[in-house]
């Protein structure tokens, strides 16, 4: 099947930043997380697919068509949460579907009143006086009353409490059982990722560093700690250390060579998302 979003060779220079060779595809009926520090390139990735900033080369397409060529066409079927509000401030809640429904080919008031009690939005409240996290449930109830088979979400989580962020990602996840759509979920909160994300994508410094199945990913590193002793004979099988006073903390792949290491003994842990950034970049070791 033909992925719903697909990016090949993206270019794009700004100023001293450049995007260089970025691609990754996104399969329909799944989440994607896009992860990176700040300054990576992810918003900027993010404005190019949807045909807000123009790349310099590359390939991007969305439903199987040129996102430059076709780019109102494509933005009709896409739903966009990002992590600052975009609607009018003074509008109560319910004029927000008013105006919406004029710019959507296919937008659903009734779907739209639905999704408002579904999330609990009071629809005469002016949007001013919504939290952060009911503003980002407006925006997903939003994309979802015009039959959205793309959602696009840029940091929805950062800066909610832990309740609504829950919240929030179980309404994600309920998106996901209409296997028509799917959802690039870009955030630095990989804890989240790990509760829903179906595959993983990092970018670092304008380049993808690894788009890989979630399952698979975690799979393939193991988090190791060791004392000063037993680091000379792990090395060679580390990807990055943290060395300290009492020994070291690594990032490895070869978790059976690890176990055969003679000497004093390793412990293996299993790594987490924010485990494989972190030592993948910050402690990797000089290729």
């Amino acid at each position: 099947m033909e992925p719903i979003l697909s990016l090949s060779g993206v270019c794009k220079r700004l100023g001293e930043f450049a995007l260089e060779d970025v691609g990754f595809s996104l399969p329909r009926g799944s989440i994607m997380g896009f992860v990176g520090p700040n300054g990576a390139g992810k918003t900027t990735t993010l404005k190019i697919l949807l045909g807000l900033v123009r790349k310099d080369a590359g390939e991007v397409k969305v439903f199987g068509l040129d996102a430059e060529s076709h780019g109102p066409q494509i933005r009709d079927r896409i739903g966009f949460v990002w992590d600052e509000n975009v609607f009018y401030e003074d509008f109560r809640v319910r004029e927000i579907g008013t105006l919406l429904g004029r710019f959507y080919s296919a937008w659903d008031d009734g779907e739209f009143r639905r999704r408002l009690s579904q999330f609990e939005l009071p629809a005469d409240r002016k949007v001013k006086d919504l939290s952060r996290g009911m503003k980002a449930k407006l925006a997903l109830a939003a994309s979802l009353s015009h039959g959205a088979e793309l959602i696009v979400m840029d940091e929805p989580t950062s800066g909610l409490d832990p309740i609504f962020r829950a919240e929030m990602l179980d309404i994600v996840a309920q998106v996901i059982s209409d296997e028509r759509r799917s959802v690039l979920f870009s955030t630095h909160i990989t804890s989240d990722l790990e509760k829903i994300a179906d595959y993983v994508t990092f970018i670092h410094r304008g380049r993808i560093v690894f788009s890989q199945v979630k399952d698979d990913l975690l799979a393939s590193y193991v988090r190791v700690k060791g004392g000063v002793e037993g680091l000379a004979a792990a090395r060679p099988h580390l990807l990055g250390v943290r060395e300290h006073e009492f020994g070291f903390e690594a990032l490895s792949t070869e978790r059976e060579a690890l176990r055969r290491l003679s000497g004093p003994p390793l412990a293996l842990e299993r790594a987490s998302i924010d485990d494989i950034l972190v030592y993948s970049t910050k402690y990797a070791r000089a290729k």
